[in-house]
């Protein structure tokens, strides 16, 4: 256990506090880096993926850290009628299986849509959801599900705006659209949000991603043109 540490969290529908096992940074230790900063990790024991989704054991209301604390009298209602009306106790404050984890990021996702958070909230969770499935169950149908997911709630998040309110520049998020968009296998999609990064005002704040940019720009580019002339 010595790689966890317990956070502890008041839920925002029920009021119950309750705690969660986070894994300590100087255990995370990534071994691999994808394109879209998907990581591999050396065991599921150290894989932060798999807590990254807090689930109340009193109601089944999950979030993350993401998620915004304030609640509409309509998102509260929804939530108890929905999530906490059928809710058994269970608690997921434990060391997690990937079975756990997953289940655990479904009931996000679930809660992030009945309570509507923003679109770069819910991307987060299709995304890093996705990466589970590539790296830990080799699930490739359910990965290209998730990163399905995340790509139009990233595009919506860049046509509303609001990932300005997180960590997220305009660059990164567009970036991470384009590469959506690859391994989507929309190439004509990923073209064209790759070259906003390569043209964007803000360039050479973010050179090392603009660069990244380019060379995928740059791949699609001449993998179009070769399937021209064969």
């Amino acid at each position: 256990m010595e790689q966890y540490y317990k956070r502890d969290i008041s839920c925002g529908n029920c009021n119950h506090s309750y705690s969660t096992l986070k894994v300590k940074s100087r255990y995370i230790r990534p071994l691999t880096h994808d394109t879209d900063f998907c990581s591999t990790y050396h065991s599921e024991e150290t894989n932060p993926l798999l807590y990254y989704v807090s689930v109340c054991p009193h109601c089944g209301y999950a979030v993350t850290d993401e998620f915004s604390n304030k609640f509409t009298a309509e998102s509260l209602q929804a939530i108890r009628t929905k999530i906490q009306k059928h809710w058994q106790f269970k608690d997921f404050g434990q060391t997690r299986t990937v079975k756990t984890a997953i289940n655990a990021y479904k009931l996000g996702i679930y809660s992030g849509i009945i309570k509507k958070e923003t679109a770069i909230v819910m991307a987060g969770l299709y995304l890093r959801l996705a990466w589970i499935y590539r790296t830990v169950e080799k699930n490739t149908t359910q990965e290209q599900r998730f990163l399905k997911l995340a790509v139009e709630q990233f595009e919506i998040s860049y046509s509303t705006g609001d990932f300005e309110e997180k960590e997220m520049s305009e660059i990164k998020l567009l970036y991470f659209i384009g590469d959506l968009h690859t391994r989507l296998e929309n190439e004509r999609q990923a073209f064209r949000y790759f070259q906003l990064v390569i043209q964007h005002k803000t360039k050479e704040k973010e050179k090392r991603l603009v660069e990244k940019a380019r060379e995928r720009w740059y791949e699609i580019r001449t993998a179009t043109k070769l399937q021209a002339t064969s």
